[in-house]
């Protein structure tokens, strides 16, 4: 087997800080992107390499046993060794290959080494957490969407590939949540984060788990008081308007704004617009000069 020099891979001082580390994987992982290099395998299989090198070196306990393994026989990148002299069992020596089965899925034979076998004193080298390719996209929906649920067929580009997925939003999501899709489900290595957006209304708003409403109402309706049929996300309910209502001015009706996915229940405040009539019949006019004479 191959000895893996992850410290080589990234670039990096074996002496390198955390934050060096991170550095020197975010400017490699998006020069070798997949996204980015599209048809490019050697890119591809290099963009593994990062990613597994960083697993190990981003993580304090993974690099400190690594570290101990690599000084303690003193190998040097690319050298090869026999894996069952050093208590890993049956590994077979030469190169290495990525696995999308077992424990280690992604990385390589080096690492599956650490990761699914028993490794030097009689333990798990790495533990068994494994990192997976992460793929993030936005979606957008309507507050009733939201607040009903939904099912979004979506066409979404991966690498050199376009993936059509069917994907169900739960009701009560809240904007800014993300849905988790497992990539078996998409016939990918990695998982894929939609993260939700809800389309702008302005006559309907989410504020917390509260709704504002804005409804329009004539002049005299504001002054004289009156009752209005207003539509919420479950049912029609009726409003009483109160005399000498200003614009602007807000009535809360409890209980009637947004149900989360906890259950939890906001109010929905209707915002009262004044608005004329966009044709003024005679009699109304009349009124109106009426008024302005008074």
């Amino acid at each position: 087997m191959e000895y893996k020099d992850y410290y080589d891979i990234l670039g990096v001082d074996k002496n390198a800080s955390i934050d060096e580390i991170k550095k020197a994987y975010r400017k490699l992982a998006k020069k070798y992107h997949p996204d980015l290099n599209q048809g490019n395998k050697k890119a591809q299989e290099k963009f593994k390499d990062i990613n597994e090198a960083y697993e190990v070196l981003g993580d304090k306990s993974k690099r400190k046993k690594y570290d101990t393994f690599g000084n303690g026989y003193n190998f040097s990148h690319g050298q090869n060794f026999d894996p069952s002299q050093y208590g890993f069992g049956n590994f077979g020596n030469g190169g290495y290959t990525y696995s999308t089965k077992g424990t280690g899925r992604g990385f390589s034979d080096f690492f599956n080494m650490f990761f699914g076998g028993r490794g030097f004193e009689g333990k798990d080298i790495f533990g068994r957490r494994h990192a997976t390719q992460k793929y993030e996209f936005e979606i957008n929906i309507t507050l009733e969407e939201g607040y009903k649920g939904t099912t979004k067929n979506l066409s979404l580009r991966i690498g050199n590939e376009t993936k059509s997925l069917s994907v169900k939003v739960p009701k009560g999501i809240l904007p800014g949540k993300k849905i988790k899709i497992k990539g078996e489900k998409a016939g990918i290595n990695g998982d894929i984060y939609l993260k939700v957006n809800f389309i702008k209304d302005e006559s309907l708003k989410l504020e917390g788990i509260d709704i504002y409403k804005r409804i329009d109402i004539y002049p005299w309706e504001a002054a004289l008081g009156t009752t209005v049929v207003v539509e919420t996300l479950e049912d029609k309910i009726k409003i009483k308007v109160p005399e000498n209502m200003e614009g602007g001015k807000k009535i809360r009706i409890p209980k009637k704004g947004y149900k989360d996915m906890k259950g939890n229940i906001g109010d929905l405040y209707v915002e009262i617009n004044i608005v004329n009539p966009p044709k003024l019949t005679k009699k109304q006019r009349k009124l109106y000069e009426q008024l302005m004479d008074s």
